[in-house]
């Protein structure tokens, strides 16, 4: 088997133990919990993404396009929100965290022209995530708290053509789905 340098052995021991000595408490909805927060534009934009349509003022490719609704960005330019979401999880009594990388893939950030960052939102969304969970573990050291990577569907398929017109036409290869999904787990 590969290396995989994000397994850390002594993590994997203490959830085993966890899982051995209570059930475990999933986190819930992150896209709900965004929406309470009421986020414009500008929230998605932050400064990295500052300057909306006008090219004058752009900091970088997905400027020249809206980015309200791209919660997987907040990871980049909102952290607080994310991290308020997590710690607010986890002081309900959460175990387990799901890092806010639903459509952090390069097929999902292609609808808003942010592939090249799928890499970093991954990184961003664990290390969000594990920083809160460090913060509440440290209060009781007794029950650890676990990051779990998310990875959510594409918008394409290899199995099922989206043209009815073309029933053998696949807008994407299993092959591409691979690359896409390593690129995400990597990050």
């Amino acid at each position: 088997m590969r290396s995989l340098p994000w397994l850390h052995p002594e993590r994997v021991a203490k959830l085993l133990q966890a899982l051995e000595q209570r059930i475990l408490i999933i986190d819930g909805a992150m896209g709900t919990m965004i929406q309470r927060h009421r986020l414009e534009e500008g929230d998605y934009r932050g400064e990295r993404f500052a300057g909306g349509f006008d090219s004058q003022h752009a900091h970088g490719p997905g400027c020249e396009h809206d980015l309200k609704g791209n919660n997987d960005l907040l990871l980049l330019t909102r952290p607080e929100v994310i991290a308020g979401i997590h710690t607010a999880y986890l002081e309900a009594g959460a175990d387990l965290l799901e890092t806010n990388t639903f459509n952090a893939t390069a097929v999902s950030q292609a609808d808003y022209h942010l592939e090249h960052l799928v890499y970093e939102l991954n990184k961003a969304g664990a290390q969000v995530a594990r920083q809160c969970c460090d913060a509440i573990e440290a209060t009781t050291p007794d029950k650890p708290r676990f990051v779990i990577g998310v990875l959510g569907p594409t918008s394409r398929t290899a199995s099922i053509s989206p043209n009815v017109n073309d029933p053998g036409f696949r807008n994407t290869s299993f092959d591409e789905l691979r690359g896409t999904y390593r690129e995400a787990i990597e990050g």
